[in-house]
């Protein structure tokens, strides 16, 4: 459980932040670039560079680049990876207060 621990802590801390929930929300309707994100959460561009090496980090997004343009996803399998294991966790230890 300690590894599930650390991972969902870095879960957290990419969607603990206001503008990097706002940017996933903006992914969350398809691939974009960061000039897209630019004017869909409407920071800076150093600033929403900055949240997507965040968000890189804690495996909630991943990159492609296509030419000189690099599109930006959510990891969608990772985050139902954590989520699906900490429910398990969680089941397992409610089975075993019931007994």
């Amino acid at each position: 459980m300690k590894d599930l621990c650390s991972e969902i802590e870095k879960f957290g801390k990419g969607i603990g932040n206001a503008s990097r929930y706002r940017i996933l929300e903006a992914l969350i309707r398809g691939r974009k670039t960061v000039g897209e994100l630019v004017k869909i959460v409407k920071l800076s561009q150093p600033a929403v560079s900055q949240h997507l090496k965040t968000l890189k980090a804690c495996n909630l997004v991943v990159d492609e680049r296509r030419g000189q343009e690099v599109f930006y996803t959510i990891n969608a399998g990772y985050a139902l990876f954590l989520l699906k294991n900490l429910v398990s966790d969680i089941n397992k230890q409610r089975s075993g207060i019931k007994k």
